[in-house]
Order: structure tokens, then C-alpha cells, then sequence
């Protein structure tokens, strides 16, 4: 069982980081978590992949408050002492007897390259004026992510994965790592996600970032505070498209704020309304903007096909067990991208959660994805 954690250690390297673009970067610092014990060959390892402004908190409940003296603002530290008490975002599926046993496997969970939770990125402090990157920062790739990873493995005597695991830009990650470094794998478990990201996605990434850079408070890139009013409305975009119609019916109805006033009263505003306010203010408290115009642009960027060959091809050349996984009702990655991953990788198996949730189904529908996982673990000995 995991109880209570710190939120990340630090590790940097000095090698300078070759981006996908040409561009160098060094030093690199990369937030991490881990749970379990490493067995001595190295092999037992299972990576845990975020999403778009998720952490490296996937386990545990957040016990101390956390620095991050490298960003400016740290928002590290803000995150922590807003979250103190939270569960991890998998907390239900990593720990003592769980679908990821702690005493079984060695779990590791990292910020992405570009993040804002500890691992370099644009609010990352570049010189010694504690002036931070903003969008000097280079253009970051799900590849480059990837390469992070890797380095962070390599000082954590990690030799093999038995597998790794995300959902969402989580997903991209987990399908980068097959094609990258494919003799480190044992599996993939991608989950609600893309091989290519379609315009679909990018429209709706497109109008966030719009959001944000109309902000005149955005000054570019060059805030000294939050575009607060431009953030809050990419936030809401965004949250729309992660659930669906029912999942809205179901939790929010046309039921108002306040059901004892008049429904005419424009000031008693639904629930819809107040529940797409609330994740508007709280992602400006707990997030960087510029950090969520690069991530998503990474997102938008994401081709696994890219200078590599076809796309049937290059997912044919995954030969390692994967099992992907599709959400009934998600209308940002529907299940047919997961079905079509699941025909064109060989050795692939295609399992698809029923839920009204949407694409948030990943972060909420625990007990269908311990089945479906444990089952893949069984079949292939993991």
C-alpha cells in the first residue's frame, strides 16, 4: 500500500539534449516518482505515462510540500500545497496488491520534457536573472519526451520495461517508446489515444491556443501574470471535449446553480456553466499557460509515421505484445483510432471500456482497466 509520498525527486543531466528540431538544450532536470524496488537485473520496471497537464503523481497522497528552485513561477510548489492530501491520478491502480503491485514491479512516473511541474520547460529559469524560457523555449516533440525518458531510466539501472502505460498524450508516449527504443519493451498499453493526431484534435487544440494568445495579457509569451480570461476559456474547450453528452446529462442535467431562484434570473447560471468556471480558475492556479501552448502544439505534432515510412509499415515493425485500449464514448480519440492501432500492430489485442465518461473514462473507469490489463499480464507473463 501507498499511503503518503513526496511528489517527485529531481534528477538532472548535462549532456546536452539534441531535440528533434536541432535544437540543444543543457542542463535538463526531470521530475520523477517512483514505488516499489528495482530487482537487481533491472527488468521489472513498469513506466507510467501523463497526460497533457497531468504530473508525475500518479500514486500516493501528496504529504509535503514540494520546491522546484530551477522555475519561475514554481509551480511545483503551488501544485503541492493546493493538492496536499490528493491521491495520485492512478493512485487506485498503483500500489501493495493492486493491478501495478509495488511489491511485484517497479513503477516509475516522470514530468514530460516541456512541463511545468519540475522537468524542464518553458517556465524552467534560463539565465541568472531568474528570467524564465516562456516561449524562447524549443519546440518540444512526443520523440523528445521520449528521449527524456530514456536518460532518466538509464540513471535509475533500469534495463527492460515490462511495460509502459499511459492514456492520452500519455498514449503517444507509450507508442514512441515501441518504435524508439523497441528491445527495452516488453509490452505497450496504449490507451485513448492517436498514432497520428487527427484534425479533429488539432481543431479543437488549435481554438484553445487561440484562446490563450488573443489574451492581450499573453503580451506574446511575456506575462508577468496568468491570461487568466484566455486561459480559462482553452480550459473550458478542452474540458468539453474530454467527456460526452450523456456524461454531461448524467452529472449536470439543466440543473441550475442555485435551484431555489427564479430559472430566468441570467445571474442563476447552470451547473454546467459553474462546473466549466470552476476548471477555468483552477487551471490558472495550478498550470502554465505557455506550457499548455507547447504541450498541446507537441500533441498536434505527434506523427509516428513521420520520416519513418508508411504508417502500416511503421506499426507493423512493432512486434512486442501491445494491448490497446478505446472508450466507448470518446469523441476526442474515438475507438476506432485504438481499433485501427490494434489491426496494424501484429502481436496486438484491442479491449474497449464501456463508459458514459468520454475520454476522461481512463482517469475514472479503475475497475474495467484492472480487468483488461490483467488479463494482458496474464496472457503474456508479465
Amino acid at each position: 500500500m501507498i499511503s503518503k509520498t513526496k511528489i517527485v525527486s529531481l534528477f538532472n543531466f548535462n549532456d546536452p539534449l539534441i531535440f528533434e528540431t536541432g535544437d540543444e538544450l543543457s542542463p535538463v532536470q526531470v521530475a520523477y516518482q517512483t514505488y516499489g524496488e528495482l530487482n537487481s537485473d533491472g527488468t521489472n520496471a513498469i513506466l507510467i505515462n501523463h497526460a497533457l497537464t497531468g504530473n508525475a503523481h500518479a500514486a500516493g497522497t501528496i504529504d509535503e510540500i514540494e520546491t522546484d528552485l530551477n522555475s519561475n513561477p514554481d509551480l511545483l510548489k503551488k501544485y503541492s500545497k493546493l493538492h496536499k492530501g490528493k491521491k495520485g491520478w492512478w493512485d487506485d491502480l498503483i500500489g501493495e496488491g493492486k493491478l501495478f503491485d509495488t511489491t511485484k514491479y517497479f513503477i516509475i512516473s516522470s514530468n514530460i520534457l516541456g512541463s511545468c511541474y519540475g522537468t524542464t520547460g518553458p517556465v524552467s529559469i534560463k539565465n541568472i536573472f531568474n528570467r524564465k524560457y516562456g516561449t524562447d523555449f524549443p519546440t518540444v516533440t512526443v520523440r523528445d519526451m521520449v528521449k527524456v525518458q530514456k536518460k532518466l531510466l538509464e540513471h535509475l539501472g533500469v534495463n527492460k520495461l515490462k511495460t509502459a502505460v499511459g492514456g492520452s498524450l500519455g498514449g503517444m508516449q507509450v507508442l514512441e517508446w515501441a518504435l524508439m527504443y523497441p528491445k527495452m519493451l516488453e509490452s505497450i498499453i496504449p490507451i485513448a489515444t492517436s498514432v497520428q493526431h487527427s484534425p479533429w484534435a488539432i481543431s479543437l487544440n488549435q481554438a484553445s491556443r487561440e484562446a490563450i494568445t488573443s489574451d492581450p495579457v499573453w503580451n506574446n509569451g511575456n506575462y508577468k501574470v496568468q491570461p487568466a480570461k484566455g486561459f480559462s476559456l482553452a480550459r473550458k474547450i478542452a474540458m468539453i471535449s474530454y467527456r460526452s453528452l450523456d456524461s454531461f446529462e448524467d452529472k449536470f442535467s439543466r440543473d441550475r446553480k442555485d435551484e431555489k431562484l427564479e430559472k430566468l434570473d441570467k445571474e442563476n447560471i447552470f451547473q454546467i456553466e459553474s462546473w466549466l468556471n470552476y476548471h477555468g480558475v483552477k487551471i490558472n492556479e495550478r498550470f502554465d499557460a505557455n506550457t499548455y501552448l507547447y504541450l498541446s502544439h507537441s500533441m498536434d505534432l505527434h506523427d509516428v509515421a513521420l520520416n519513418r515510412g508508411k504508417l502500416n509499415e511503421v506499426l507493423g515493425n512493432i512486434k512486442i505484445p501491445t494491448l490497446s485500449i478505446g472508450i466507448s464514448s470518446d469523441i476526442l480519440y474515438p475507438a476506432a483510432e485504438q481499433k485501427r492501432i490494434a489491426e496494424l500492430i501484429p502481436n496486438s489485442t484491442y479491449a474497449e471500456i464501456e463508459s458514459i465518461h468520454g475520454h476522461d473514462a481512463f482517469l475514472i473507469e479503475f475497475e474495467q482497466m484492472e480487468k483488461m490489463i490483467s488479463l494482458f499480464f496474464d496472457e503474456n507473463n508479465l
